[in-house]
Order: C-alpha cells, then sequence, then structure tokens
C-alpha cells in the first residue's frame, strides 16, 4: 500500500515539475534579454509585470553610472521565487523625437533587377519558357549577365536581344547566395529578336506615414515595415531611393476578409528626404529639411501598458489627425521585430472613413500618455478595426544608424 502511494506521489510529482518547468520556460521566451532605460529602476507597466520581479539591484549603482556606456545585468524571477533569466539593462537618455503621421510618397530603384514572372515565348520548335527551364527563380536579383552589371530593364532586354542565341550566364542573388545560371535566349517564330521569358522589375513606387524624425540629425523613420515587392512578396533589396511630400486623395474601406486602402499623389518634384535602409522594421533614411510634427520622448516597451492611447493619420489630403485606439496586448519577446502590439481602432469617425487599419497607414505613430510608443504596422484581414504596432524603440535603434 506504501508502494503504491509512493508511485503516486512520484508520478504527481514528476507532473507538477514539468509543468513549473514548461512555465519557467515559456516565461523564458517572453522576456527579451535586453532592455533600455532612462528612470532609475527597471519596471514593467504591462500586465506581464505581475508575474515578473527582479532582484533589488535592478537600479544602476553610482559605478554603473560614470561608465562611458553604462549597462548592467539582473535577475528576473517568475512571482518572486522562480528565477527565470539574466536580462542586461543599458541606460540611456531620454530620447526626444519629432513625431508626424504626415503621408509621403517613396521611389525606390533596385540594386540589380528582380525576376518577377515568367511567361511562355513562341518559337519554330513550340512554345518554351528558357529563363524557367534553366533554374531561374520568382525573387531572385539579377546582379550582372555575361559579367555586365544591370540596374535596368532596358538593360536586361539589350543583353538578351543581342545574344544572338548564344548561352548567357546570369549571375544572381538568391536568399543571400550568389549563383551563376546559364540561360540560352530563343529566336520568336516571327524572327522578331529573342526572348528568354522572363519579366524583371528595377523600381518601385508607393505611398507610407512618416512616423518620427531626430530634429538634431534630421534622421527618419516611416512604415514600420518592410518595403516588399508585390509580385514577390520579398524585401526590396534597392540601391538608391527617395521620400516626396504626398497627398492622400482617396479611401478604399476596409472590411473583414478584404484589407482597405489608402491611395495619393505625389505632390511636389523636389525630394523630402533620401532612403538610406529598406528592412523588416521600416524605411529609414534622412530628411532634407524640417517637417511639421510634435516633440515628445519615446516610451521604452517595459512601460507600455494595455489600454487607452491614440495614432496620429491622415487619412485625407495632408492633414494629421489624432484617433483613439486601445492597446490590447503586448508582446515583449524578441522573436517578432514588427507584431509587438496588438491594438483596436475604437474611433467612430476613423471606423467610418476607413472600417479601422488600411493600407497606407503603416508608419501612424501610436502615442500613450504624451510619449511616442510605437507605429502601426499591418492590418488583421478579418477585423480591419485591429492590427499590429511595433516598438517605437526598434525603430528608434535602426534610425540612429542613419545619422
Amino acid at each position: 500500500m506504501f508502494y503504491r502511494f509512493y508511485r503516486k506521489l512520484t508520478a504527481v510529482s514528476i507532473i507538477f515539475l514539468s509543468l513549473l518547468m514548461t512555465v519557467v520556460f515559456i516565461f523564458q521566451c517572453c522576456l527579451p534579454d535586453n532592455f533600455y532605460i532612462s528612470e532609475n529602476k527597471l519596471v514593467f507597466s504591462s500586465s506581464f509585470g505581475k508575474f515578473i520581479t527582479f532582484d533589488e539591484n535592478c537600479s544602476p549603482t553610482k559605478e554603473v553610472l560614470s561608465r562611458q556606456n553604462p549597462s548592467f545585468t539582473v535577475k528576473a524571477k517568475l512571482m518572486g521565487i522562480l528565477p527565470i533569466k539574466e536580462v542586461s539593462v543599458k541606460v540611456s537618455d531620454e530620447k526626444i523625437v519629432t513625431v508626424c503621421g504626415t503621408p509621403f510618397g517613396v521611389k525606390m530603384f533596385t540594386d540589380g533587377v528582380l525576376v518577377v514572372n515568367f511567361s511562355q515565348i513562341e518559337t519554330e520548335n513550340g512554345n518554351c519558357c528558357p529563363a524557367a527551364e534553366s533554374g531561374l527563380s520568382k525573387g531572385d536579383l539579377i546582379k550582372s549577365i555575361d559579367g555586365t552589371a544591370v540596374f535596368r530593364n532596358e538593360d536586361v532586354a539589350k543583353i538578351i536581344e543581342n545574344s544572338a542565341g548564344k548561352s548567357l550566364t546570369v549571375s544572381v542573388l538568391r536568399e543571400g547566395i550568389q549563383t551563376d545560371i546559364s540561360v540560352i535566349p530563343k529566336m520568336l517564330k516571327d524572327k522578331s529578336g529573342y526572348k528568354a521569358g522572363f519579366w524583371v522589375r528595377d523600381s518601385s513606387a508607393g505611398i507610407g506615414t512618416l512616423t518620427f524624425y531626430n530634429p538634431e540629425t534630421f534622421s527618419f523613420a516611416g512604415l514600420g515595415h518592410a518595403v516588399c515587392d508585390v509580385d514577390t512578396g520579398t524585401v526590396l533589396p534597392f540601391s538608391s531611393g527617395e521620400i516626396v511630400t504626398a497627398a492622400i486623395t482617396k479611401i478604399k474601406k476596409g472590411i473583414s476578409g478584404a484589407p482597405g486602402e489608402l491611395s495619393g499623389t505625389f505632390t511636389g518634384t523636389d525630394k523630402l528626404g533620401t532612403v538610406k535602409i529598406n528592412n523588416e522594421t521600416g524605411l529609414y533614411g534622412t530628411l532634407d529639411y524640417d517637417i511639421k510634427g510634435i516633440d515628445m520622448p519615446i516610451a521604452h516597451k517595459q512601460n507600455i501598458y494595455e489600454g487607452s492611447a491614440v495614432i496620429l493619420s491622415t487619412v485625407e489630403g495632408t492633414e494629421t489627425e489624432e484617433y483613439d485606439i486601445l492597446i490590447e496586448k503586448i508582446a515583449l519577446s524578441d522573436d517578432s521585430l514588427t507584431k509587438n502590439m496588438v491594438i483596436k481602432v475604437i474611433d467612430e469617425e476613423l471606423i467610418e472613413a476607413t472600417g479601422g487599419i488600411v493600407q497606407g497607414m503603416s508608419g501612424s505613430p501610436i502615442i500613450q500618455d504624451g510619449k511616442l510608443v510605437g507605429a502601426v504596422t499591418h492590418v488583421f484581414v478579418n477585423d480591419p478595426t485591429k492590427g499590429y504596432g511595433i516598438f517605437a524603440e526598434n525603430m528608434l535603434e535602426m534610425s540612429e544608424k542613419c545619422q
């Protein structure tokens, strides 16, 4: 009888320990490895902080503050008991930026030409697609053909037309790896010239929202996500780019299952700024001159909380308006750089005009308690009143590389 009781106790203990280890592991994944503070100590404002506590040394000491780049480590515990992990805390001055919410037009040229599609060509021997048959793929970035660098669609067309049907060595960048592919253009059935059966793109243009800029260095941040090619879905690799002033002229209202969209026109011939970085977290560069905005500090991610906030966005013309939202969920994990918050539009005026969040609003600043906490990035396809937001802190870190 004692043996049976012992076996049950052992089984229960194993289950309990397994569950405990699982909970600890989940919190380890949810808790970032690095934090910034400009206050006296590391504290959480969101509901996540109800479960996490730190050692008493979560405030920087005088010795730490005397360093050139002050930082220290602190141990995080679950409910003040179970150790989770050590996190790095960096001390920095409060960052003040000029918050915008204004629309801008973007023009970008690719670093090479991007393969976006294939087509069959008609030859004397039937239909074929030499490019696809040779191994070219959508999303390949063509850097050169037979040793000649290509930057425009016309460069590719001219080389193929002058190939005389000889094999061409096409040098492409595919998932970061350089590859050479042999492509043999074919003469068209009507003898009008040589073709290889693929389409390329050398540039992109569109409308977005400027999030903020540094009034001292003029480095800017916008969109909150990358500019991607419309056909391949890949991040557009660019060699040069610029932003210009724009105005919103039309709204396609979002409904469940069909995201809406803001359409606009470029309003100026002179460029507003130069694009230097296009990556997962947004579009970055430097402005040529200052523009209208509101100076405010950037909130650290641990100081953001679930509750009321506003977004600044332009849905008509060039005038920025303030709209009420709720921050419903905060994800501190380092797993995603752009889906850090779930937000919900509750402003009746904005819902009436757009249905909620629509394409073109990406980059709209999110403000809570007088601080910039993030920017709108994506809309939920099945609920246009909801979407994701990126931490402003993540965008700031990238924008500072443009200074």
